[in-house]
């Protein structure tokens, strides 16, 4: 029997290298993005024609309102996105985002009897934001493990985050061998109606910065 997997899927760079990971590995898989209020939806369209680019078994969009609790300029118009390198935790994060996301996959997955979820996250070429590093995962999986009806009965969830420990370089190049087309991604937090880069926001930066280093061209269409 194929094994199945909850693979996260946001329409960016980071999150469609996960889906052809996690196919290259064998699993047939689920993907799950969230409308959580963010500022265009770009990102969301992208993840729909990704999800049927690549075949997976389900796709579901779920809607939250993050947006209603403010705290983030991804989610609230009056705070700015920065277009300059931040220090320390940026105003892009979004308060307890992946602790949500992980919470839904966790759900969708003990529904469906999958024991695998996969999450983009990445502790090197990243924001600063503290849901994306490995002692956030660690505490995850233990939650999981002890919250749910599988995790008590013998059952347990695996967290995988095979991007964690790659350079933005080094994940554009895994991606590009497993033949991923990143024209159809879209990373920038502020993106246009036609899902063109803004160019100069820290997804932006570090994605740009990311081809270069690879010495991949850049395919991602820019405002100007």
């Amino acid at each position: 029997m194929q094994k199945k997997a909850i693979v996260l899927l946001s329409g960016g760079l980071d999150s469609v290298t996960l889906l052809a990971l996690a196919q290259q590995q064998g699993y047939q898989c689920y993907a799950l993005s969230f409308d959580y209020g963010q500022r265009h939806n770009a990102e969301l369209i992208a993840a729909a024609q990704i999800a049927v680019d690549y075949g997976v078994e389900s796709h579901k969009i779920i809607t939250l309102g993050l947006g209603s609790i403010s705290g983030s300029a991804l989610t609230d118009s009056d705070i700015d996105v920065p277009n300059t390198p931040q220090t320390g935790i940026p105003v892009t994060y979004v308060p307890a985002r992946n602790t949500i996301f992980l919470s839904f996959a966790l759900g969708w997955a003990e529904v469906l009897k999958v024991h695998d979820i996969f999450i983009g996250v990445n502790a090197v070429d990243y924001s600063g934001y503290p849901d994306c590093r490995p002692e956030f995962i660690k505490a995850f999986t233990t939650l999981a493990n002890l919250a749910t009806k599988a995790g008590v009965e013998g059952e347990p969830f695996t967290i995988h985050t095979p991007l964690i420990s790659l350079s933005k370089a080094d994940i554009i190049k895994q991606g590009v061998a497993l033949g991923v087309d990143y024209q159809r991604t879209v990373s920038c937090y502020a993106a246009d109606e036609q899902g063109r880069a803004c160019g100069v926001c820290d997804a932006c930066r570090l994605r740009a910065i990311g081809f270069t280093h690879a010495g991949i061209t850049d395919p991602t269409r820019y405002q100007r």
